[in-house]
């Protein structure tokens, strides 16, 4: 069984998003996972998203990644701090960005797959705080803090 990314189970609604939406099939569909205490994705920028450094990722770039990322982690944490399953037939949770701190640490190469990862800081009603990471062959190239808010149902 092949577990399904967080943006699988976005519905039709909110599916549009350019950084990981599913259904826009012009983007760049991130793909990130709840993996025990922290998320995960993958993702490798192809040349076009160079930035002012031949074969850099442009910082653009990277904000996007993290951003993305972090607003589906927010969702992944807050439907297992409330007992639910993504997919149920509950209510969609759904975050967007309210803050994001991004510290540029190292130059991002281009052509290598990139990790981001997300760990909860604490989620205090709709309010969740993550941080994150995006690295390149095991040395952090980014480094984010999000403070993203549940959108209201």
């Amino acid at each position: 069984m092949t577990m399904k990314a967080i943006q699988d189970h976005y519905p039709p609604s909110f599916a549009h998003c350019y950084g990981c939406g599913p259904a826009n099939p012009h983007g760049h569909h991130l793909k990130s996972y709840l993996l025990d205490e922290r998320t995960e994705a993958r993702f490798t920028p192809d040349a076009i998203y160079s930035g002012g450094v031949p074969d850099n990722v442009y910082g653009g770039m990277i904000a996007s990644l993290l951003d993305c990322h972090g607003t589906a982690s927010a969702a992944a944490f807050a439907y297992r701090d409330r007992g639910r399953v993504m997919g149920d037939d509950g209510p969609p949770l759904r975050f967007v960005t309210a803050s994001l701190q991004v510290d540029f640490r190292k130059p991002t190469p281009l052509g290598e797959e990139l990790l981001i990862t997300g760990t909860l800081r604490s989620l205090d009603g709709r309010k969740a705080q993550v941080s994150l990471s995006l690295s390149a062959g095991g040395v952090e190239c980014a480094h984010g803090e999000m403070l993203a808010i549940e959108l209201r149902a």
